[in-house]
């Protein structure tokens, strides 16, 4: 087919679906089109990974649960994407356009763009892309013959496995059932996922007894995609007693449950079982650090979770809580023995410490994402609580 044909077919897709469409040549970008404007293109973060797929179609999930769909066609691939079922928070978009360097200046119309992209299952992304291979190739492709490739299993999210306990699961894979195969056992996991117990969970783990659960389906890969399910339903709620923002933990939740659906092999399944527990685990960890378990100090946590990369003051935290300025600094420190400032100072300093390790961003770059006012502001703070500066954690830690 003419390019010109490839082009106007690429264009109407866009229209159509709502989500941006583009076509490479070799390596060579030729054609994009987009209803919705953005200061970069995120597939650039993927495009190495999605170079790899040469199947008549594919399709390709990111770290963060938004997927792209690609036909490869001659010397030729169509991207669509990304896109997702359900929403990103402004936090997470905030993220992507870091590892993507959008400027700061350009922060909010990436955040609008990316979040006025039309959401909508992979299922019907794959559909889309079936009737593009019909129209090139005269091939009648069903989303049975579609194969999975998915760089979250590989890697199972780098930022979230420092000290490699992911692949200790791996290493150590027990039967799916076992994680919640009895009444007693299940209640012994949620109570680590609710107390954000990462040590006990991994103890538990290694010495998991193998009792069999019960029969979920009918046939063994739905089972465990059932299993996942259930497992994936108490940790949430788990997680929410332990002090997580209701929303994170369903939305966090639905995430995970949504990539499951994907997955067509069981040691993907199980991998990503033992990723979603421990994520789990961990952030209700950090939730209950340096709290003593009281209501505001999570509500603050969560706050600031979800602005990390902004300027975070007492008052816009006071505001959002609706409590006064003064009961907010007085109750939190009653709850955690340390003031609401040092505590927002340290929780970036440890946004900025993951970063300094598995990412290769600039020490000015990560500075101003984190919302402070200078470098040497950065310096400053990164040094009180770490006793280092950035540039010496980074050369002694960087991954």
């Amino acid at each position: 087919m003419e390019n010109a044909d490839l082009n106007y077919l690429c264009t109407i897709i866009g229209n159509l679906s709502g989500v941006p469409v583009r076509r490479y040549e070799g390596e060579q970008l030729v054609f994009f089109h987009s209803f919705v404007s953005l200061p970069k293109d995120p597939v650039m973060l993927y495009w190495e990974e999605i170079q790899k797929l040469w199947a008549p179609i594919g399709y390709y999930v990111t770290d963060g649960f938004r997927y792209y769909g690609v036909i490869s066609y001659e010397n030729q691939k169509i991207v669509i994407g990304p896109t997702c079922q359900t929403g990103s928070s402004d936090q997470e978009l905030r993220e992507l356009a870091f590892r993507l360097d959008v400027a700061p200046e350009e922060m909010e119309d990436f955040i609008i763009g990316m979040k006025s992209i039309i959401r909508m299952p992979l299922e019907s992304i794959m559909q889309i892309l079936c009737a593009m291979n019909y129209v090139l190739t005269g091939q009648k492709l069903s989303l049975q013959d579609i194969v999975v490739f998915d760089r979250q299993q590989e890697l199972l999210n780098k930022e979230s496995v420092a000290d490699k306990v992911a692949q200790q699961y791996v290493e150590d894979a027990i039967p799916v059932q076992d994680v919640h195969n009895t009444f007693e056992l299940e209640r012994t996991l949620m109570t680590m996922v609710r107390k954000g117990d990462t040590a006990a969970l991994q103890g538990w783990i290694k010495s998991a007894p193998a009792v069999r659960g019960g029969i979920l389906a009918p046939e063994q890969l739905r089972q465990m995609k059932n299993t996942f399910i259930v497992s994936a339903t108490l940790a949430s709620r788990a997680a929410i007693r332990g002090g997580m923002d209701v929303e994170d933990a369903f939305s966090l939740s639905d995430a995970y449950i949504q990539k499951c659906e994907l997955f067509s092999r069981p040691d993907q399944i199980l991998n990503l079982q033992y990723h979603m527990v421990l994520e789990y685990t961990q952030k209700v960890a950090r939730i209950r650090q340096g709290s003593q378990r009281g209501k505001l100090a999570a509500d603050v946590f969560n706050y600031i979770q979800h602005h990390l990369s902004e300027a975070i003051t007492a008052e816009n935290i006071a505001k959002e809580l609706y409590v006064s300025r003064p009961y907010l600094s007085r109750k939190f420190i009653e709850e955690t023995g340390e003031s609401l400032t040092d505590f927002i100072l340290k929780e970036k300093t440890e946004e900025a410490k993951r970063l300094l390790r598995y990412s290769d961003k600039s020490l000015t770059a990560i500075g101003n994402y984190l919302g402070f006012s200078s470098q040497s502001h950065f310096s400053r703070v990164f040094k009180k609580y770490t006793s280092c500066t950035p540039g010496e954690y980074r050369a002694k830690y960087m991954i």
